[in-house]
């Protein structure tokens, strides 16, 4: 196994992985290696769809709704100060 050490990790972020590791019960340095896992195995791999397709997929089959557009009036001039 090899061993790596990072240097200039800002305090916030070596907190809320403390705060991680301590809510799952594992060490920081466990928890380092599982985020760094998850986000190289793929774990974390973009989706094929986009989020217009997405949330269509979610929502389409509770049906659609006809929705009833308002009246648009013209665009007045903008106030004059003479």
């Amino acid at each position: 196994m090899s061993s790596i050490t990072i240097r200039n990790l800002d305090p916030a972020i070596k907190e809320r992985l403390r705060v991680c590791a301590a809510e799952r019960g594992h060490s920081m340095e466990a928890e380092a290696r599982r985020i760094l896992q998850a986000a190289l195995t793929g774990a974390g791999k973009s989706p094929s769809r986009n989020l217009y397709e997405r949330i269509h997929a979610r929502f389409a089959p509770l049906g659609g709704v006809d929705l009833e557009l308002p009246r648009r009036d013209p665009v007045r001039d903008p106030p004059h100060f003479d």
